[in-house]
């Protein structure tokens, strides 16, 4: 029997699995949930600092105008087209392009060490039936974290969440967080005096230098570090501003944190606790990538909504897998269906390609002993 013979058979059951009224996408967002609960425990129980890792991103469809739900998104492809490349000339210019899409709000949480664990994996749109704003979808989110886990965890913010009203809004949850703060709002400082967060820098000798891993273009690098307690002009909360000093042609982080830093140790774990979003630009490439979640065509945003939930089930699944507690069967899993000779590519932190390929193999090598007992039923 061939089971390729039965691949329209096999689609037809999955639309109607995504039509069926039987099963709703809020239980699989609810294990989603019990995943991050049972990761912050065993976080907490290990007296480790849990971090929850925010990040949005966009699912672009350029070539799809009929789809329920569409509504216009800053194309990252696009952008990404439009770097300038040395020694080329004419760059391309102008404002930023727009394409039919949809919006996404990832969280995830994980330690200072480790593997992530998915929490939160959300769509929106602003227009038709189901637009909503983007506010309101992130305070949703937030209302339920600050629920469910308080101040026991931290919480991490990239630049694209800086700003006035969401301080505004975690302060009304009482969470902790470390947001990367742009370099031109202002701050107050200790001399009740308002500038661009880059002016109270200037001119300042590093308080404290060290040797760190650079995970994005993986290198050792020595980094400078500086901090000041500031505050925000419409509020009279105190927080604290750090910020780094990379080195030449690197550019500096901006970190305001609502937790107290009395000593350069302090400073340096909100700076690693930062460092700790590259995982997550990591996970929505994968996403993109491997898992294809540009690529549904699907009309109906219901249906398409829970294909894309039954996708990050699967990528839950992989994330779970490279916990360290199975760390040697998961070297044997790549070693024997997705040997690879390179050291960059053994010495990967999170081989989430490789896992995945080598899954692949290994359901090839045992379909046809199994292929009886799924298509029997």
């Amino acid at each position: 029997m061939n089971w390729e013979e039965h691949s329209p058979a096999g689609s037809k059951r999955v639309g109607n699995l995504l039509r069926s009224k039987r099963w709703q996408a809020a239980e699989i967002e609810a294990y989603l949930w019990e995943l991050g609960q049972e990761r912050v425990n065993e976080l907490m129980a290990s007296d480790r600092d849990a971090l929850v890792i925010w990040d949005e991103s966009e699912i672009e469809k350029p070539e799809s105008l009929k789809a329920e739900g569409l509504c216009p998104v800053r194309s990252s492809k696009a952008r990404r087209l439009k770097r300038i490349k040395p020694g080329y000339f004419n760059p391309p210019g102008g404002r930023p392009i727009c394409v039919p899409g949809f919006h996404w709000l990832q969280v995830l949480v994980t330690g200072m060490e480790g593997g992530l664990t998915l929490t939160h994996l959300g769509w929106w749109t602003t227009r038709g039936e189901r637009a909503t704003e983007r506010r309101s979808v992130e305070q949703a989110v937030l209302n339920k974290v600050a629920d469910l886990w308080g101040r026991a965890v931290i919480h991490v913010f990239d630049q694209g969440f800086s700003g006035s009203p969401w301080v505004s809004a975690l302060l009304s949850a009482q969470v902790r967080f470390i947001l990367r703060w742009r370099k031109d709002y202002n701050l107050i400082g200790p001399g009740g005096e308002a500038k661009k967060a880059w002016q109270w820098f200037r001119g300042k000798r590093a308080k404290d230098h060290k040797v760190i891993w650079d995970a994005r273009r993986r290198c050792q690098r020595t980094v400078g570090i500086l901090f000041i307690p500031v505050r925000l002009p419409d509020h009279a909360d105190p927080f604290w501003l750090v910020t780094t000093r990379p080195g030449p042609g690197q550019k500096s982080w901006y970190l305001l944190t609502s937790d107290p830093i009395a000593s350069t140790k302090d400073a340096w774990r909100i700076v690693l606790a930062y460092a700790r979003r590259w995982r997550v630009e990591m996970a929505i490439r994968f996403e993109k990538s491997e898992l294809g979640f540009e690529a549904p065509r699907l009309h109906t945003w219901e249906a398409r909504f829970k294909f894309l939930l039954i996708a990050t089930l699967a990528y839950a699944f992989l994330l779970s897998l490279l916990r360290n507690s199975i760390e040697p069967w998961i070297a044997a899993l790549l070693d024997t269906w997705c040997h690879r000779n390179g050291k960059w590519s053994r010495e990967t932190p999170t081989p989430l390609y490789r896992l995945r390929l080598a899954l692949s193999r290994l359901w090839s090598a045992f379909r046809p002993a199994y292929l009886p007992l799924l298509t029997s039923g």
